[in-house]
């Protein structure tokens, strides 16, 4: 092989590896919805979201069988609305629950569908009632500080 054959070879594989990266990198990002399936959507209201975000997972018993299309704030009852598209082979009992999860103890939120027992399903453009909203880490810290302040106080008093 002559140099410029070489050269051309060696072009066309950091092509592919740089091809390669780009699609590692929007699939870990959930930018890209590569071999985007049919769905339906349905919606949530929680009085928190935490660090939920549009593209973030919807899982049920770990398997990812959706994704947040958007999240909203309704202006009349200050609740964050949050759109999901389920995918169709998916159908989910009309008393199902939805939780916003952490992935890990500081990971990326997402948002975890327990099935119910109803005989009917839920339709597009449903809305599930029973939800859960995320867990706040500074919160939980305040509440353990205040918490301990209460009890220490308690305590002093108790010991006079």
């Amino acid at each position: 092989m002559n140099k410029r054959n070489i050269e051309i070879l060696v072009g066309f594989f950091v092509l592919l590896g740089l091809a390669g990266l780009l699609f590692l990198a929007l699939k870990a990002a959930n930018l890209a919805s590569f071999g985007a399936r049919d769905g339906y959507q349905v919606s949530a209201r929680f009085d928190n979201i935490g660090g939920l975000k549009p593209r973030s997972p919807v899982r049920s018993a770990g398997v990812t069988v959706g994704r947040v299309t958007s999240i909203a704030l309704d202006a009349k009852t200050f609740e964050g609305v949050v759109t999901m598209e389920i995918d169709s082979s998916v159908r989910f009992p009309k008393d199902s629950s939805a939780k916003i999860l952490t992935a890990g103890l500081l990971g990326d939120q997402y948002i975890g569908i327990e099935p119910g027992s109803a005989d009917d399903n839920l339709a597009a453009g449903a809305v599930i009632r029973q939800t859960q909203s995320a867990v706040v880490l500074e919160n939980l810290i305040g509440q353990l500080v205040t918490g301990k302040a209460g009890e220490a106080a308690e305590q002093a008093g108790q010991k006079k």
